[in-house]
Formats: structure tokens, C-alpha cells, sequence
């Protein structure tokens, strides 16, 4: 069996409550692996993802001086 063939058999006995989950992995592995090697700075940036709260932007000074924290 080729790699390929061996993911897709193990995804058939992934439970159908986690696929979303199985997805969101999937998803995020192949745009990490597709960023460009070349091009600009600003061109790469795009590709970073930043998980943190709603009000991250505008608080950003009360998270980096600790004074709020992400829970």
C-alpha cells in the first residue's frame, strides 16, 4: 500500500464526531506545507495565523505587560 492509501484507511476509522476536528489538522498541515519558499516578506505574512481572543489587537499592550491573560 502507498502512504496515500495507508492515511485514507486509517481516516475510514476515524469516528464521525472527530472528522471536523480530522479536517481542521488536514487543512492546516497543506497551507503550512503550500507557503512559498520565495517571494517577499510581506508576501509570506499572509501566512501566519494567530490564535488568540477577539480583543487581541486592540489589548495587545495589557497582554504583553501580563496585566490580561488568555485563558
Amino acid at each position: 500500500m502507498t502512504t496515500k492509501e495507508l492515511i485514507k484507511s486509517e481516516i475510514d476509522n476515524v469516528n464521525d464526531r472527530y472528522l471536523d476536528e480530522l479536517y481542521s489538522v488536514i487543512k492546516n498541515f497543506v497551507e503550512a506545507k503550500t507557503v512559498p519558499k520565495e517571494g517577499s516578506f510581506m508576501s509570506r505574512l499572509k501566512y501566519i495565523k494567530i490564535d488568540a481572543p477577539e480583543d487581541f489587537s486592540v489589548n495587545i499592550d495589557l497582554y504583553v505587560s501580563g496585566e490580561k491573560r488568555i485563558e
